[in-house]
């Protein structure tokens, strides 16, 4: 298995009282890089046990060109193996083989984040940022959707968004779309030069409250 970060709360130390949940969070395409450990720190420190597994095996791009690269390069039976994988690894760290589980996909690991819920049923609520996909996948799960996008993005159309949104609903899935207005595709990463410190803090706090309600029910 590719490396993972693991992230658990601080006994004694988290902000949130309620037992620990499971979380995987899965890299943008610039790889594993200090934003998205940053996150999944902060995950943590939010009363959650985390998992974000290396998808490119200690590589991590600064630039467009090197990313394009890079998460072109991947391999999707790979990277489903070591998704699966990871969802193993966070129930045996849990100790709960039945334990509910979230996950997180910025970008690049949106497509997996909406792939792994048709994979495995632990999983009971997904995360995305400015990410979507197309496909099965969306209608062969029936967990809710949160989704964090800008409102004009080159990646990500109003009219895929838009599109995206319908399948979900068309399915019978619970799905909440949030568009930030004024921002940019990586609004929610703070090295990059799209951050949005008051877009990705309201983030945050809509995903604190999505995974709160989805797994500690």
């Amino acid at each position: 298995m590719s490396p993972t970060h693991f992230a658990s709360p601080t006994p004694g130390g988290t902000t949130n009282s309620q037992p620990a949940a499971g979380v995987i969070v899965l890299h943008p395409w610039w790889g594993l890089n200090a934003d998205i450990l940053a996150f999944v720190d902060r995950l943590a420190d939010n009363g959650f046990i985390v998992a974000a597994p290396d998808l490119y095996d200690g590589k991590v791009a600064t630039t467009i060109e090197d990313a394009d690269r890079m998460s072109s390069a991947v391999v999707e039976d790979v990277v489903d193996a070591r998704v699966l994988e990871t969802v193993d690894a966070l129930l045996a760290r849990i100790g709960n083989s039945s334990a509910r589980l979230g996950v997180v996909g910025f970008s690049f690991g949106a497509a997996w984040a909406l792939w792994l819920p048709a994979q495995r049923p632990e999983v009971v609520g997904t995360v995305v940022y400015y990410g979507t996909i197309e496909g099965p996948s969306l209608a062969h799960a029936r967990i809710p959707v949160l989704g964090h996008f800008t409102e004009t993005d080159p990646y990500e159309t109003a009219e895929n968004l838009e599109a995206f949104e319908r399948t979900l609903q068309t399915a019978g899935r619970e799905v909440e779309i949030n568009r930030y207005p004024a921002t940019g595709h990586w609004f929610a990463e703070p090295s990059n030069a799209a951050y949005d410190a008051p877009a990705a803090e309201l983030a945050f706090e809509r995903t604190l409250a999505f995974l709160d309600r989805h797994l500690r029910a």
